[in-house]
């Protein structure tokens, strides 16, 4: 039997998802609040739905990739809400980064609906998402793998089975933000110093992604700065939402995270300075005294 898929959120991530379900020759069914889009990506091959409930009807599997846990709520449960469409024993994957015990309750509250569940963070940026190279952290009965798995390793080269109960891949999704809003922070910090201190940025650049100091993060997001575009693949506020996850998620059991709680104060300012809806490297427009690097002509 097919398994009809659809997928909700047609963002960065969740468009190359679509094509790359759409690629291994699946008809996917898609729903984005903005039409257009949704429109687009069905012109190469697939079906836009009218509404969340429209997808959850006609799908077997229905994979969300919208920006949090409220928009989540909203898919599901909203106006037009999907959960109450879905066939029993259809799968929800769950794709956005939340708190992990968000992620737990929403398990149970699907489960008592006869739906399954998969906690399924993803990583790896837009460009991974589109060719299917991307990370996934999932974590669900196997019953929902057993619907779902082939869909899953479409989308992402690995797919990581963290547990047979969510909350595991949004745990590990969250240190996941830890490590890569602190990596962005601190490699905005250096450039930033080695501006302030008249180094070429360009050599910088290029010293560091071939030295020890090098992060993956640097490497990536310090070229958007070298290129002065901001345009945003990744916002300045998703980490003040991601960092605050890791930071509320630490609290709980009072253990201290002092570099977390820096970065997000670092992203915290950026965002209020403007700079909110901007790629998450305009970081390092906080530091005063600086010349940035300009658009070349």
């Amino acid at each position: 039997m097919t398994v009809q898929v659809g997928l909700i959120g047609l963002g960065a991530m969740g468009l190359g998802m679509a094509q790359s379900l759409r690629r291994a020759g699946h008809t996917v069914q898609v729903y984005d609040v903005r039409t257009e889009v949704a429109q687009a990506f069905a012109k190469d091959g697939g079906v836009v739905a009218a509404s969340p409930a429209a997808l959850g009807a006609a799908c077997d599997v229905l994979v969300s990739v919208v920006v949090n846990a409220a928009q989540t709520e909203s898919v599901l449960f909203g106006p037009e809400g999907c959960a109450a469409a879905m066939k029993p024993g259809s799968v929800f994957v769950m794709c956005s980064t939340v708190e992990p015990n968000w992620s737990v309750a929403m398990e149970k509250r699907l489960n008592d609906m006869g739906l399954l569940y998969i906690d399924a963070p993803i990583s790896g940026g837009a460009a991974k998402a589109a060719s299917g190279q991307m990370t996934m952290m999932s974590a669900g009965a196997p019953a929902a793998y057993a619907v779902a798995e082939p869909l899953l390793n479409a989308m992402a080269a690995k797919v990581y089975k963290l547990g047979d109960k969510a909350g595991a891949g949004s745990k590990v999704k969250i240190i996941n933000q830890l490590l890569a809003g602190v990596h962005i922070a601190a490699a905005a910090e250096a450039m930033a110093l080695g501006l302030r201190e008249g180094v070429d940025a360009a050599a910088l650049y290029e010293v560091i992604t071939h030295s020890a100091g090098n992060s993956w993060m640097f490497e990536n997001r310090m070229a958007h700065v070298l290129a002065a575009d901001y345009t945003p693949l990744s916002a300045v506020d998703i980490f003040v939402k991601d960092l605050g996850i890791v930071l509320d998620m630490a609290r709980s059991s009072k253990f201290p995270l002092p570099l977390s709680a820096t970065a997000h104060q670092m992203f915290m300012q950026a965002s209020t300075a403007g700079f909110a809806k901007e790629d998450d490297s305009a970081v390092i427009k906080i530091f005063p005294g600086i010349e940035l690097p300009k658009a070349k002509e």
